[in-house]
């Protein structure tokens, strides 16, 4: 039997409305907007996570290869691509992009 790396390199390509995420690493311990240290451990409800998006299928309309996207990471398939863990989604599934395109923006930036 042989392994994959034995073969052509193959090109992943994402189908209809799915999304490949790579997660952001986690920053750990965060502070509020008043200085307080809230650690990594703290758990205080489901946290949603930013992902950078490296696919799109062709039937994805409002994210683009490259947006920052906001969605909940316990709700997403994961994919492991070279050693590294990524989320397998759909387009709907994102809450919020963060790209330079400003068409409805919120006024908020990262």
């Amino acid at each position: 039997m042989h392994a994959v790396s034995d073969g052509p390199k193959l090109e992943i390509q994402m189908l209809h409305d799915r999304v490949l995420v790579r997660l952001s690493p986690e920053e750990g311990e965060r502070r509020s907007s008043g200085g307080i240290v809230i650690p990594a451990t703290a758990q205080v409800a489901r946290r949603l996570a930013w992902g950078d998006v490296l696919g799109v299928g062709n039937s994805v309309r409002n994210v683009k290869t490259g947006d920052r996207v906001l969605f909940n990471p316990e709700d997403q398939l994961e994919v492991e691509i070279q050693g590294e863990g990524h989320l397998v989604m759909r387009e709907r599934d994102i809450h919020a992009v963060a790209t330079e395109r400003t068409e409805h923006g919120t006024g908020l930036y990262l």
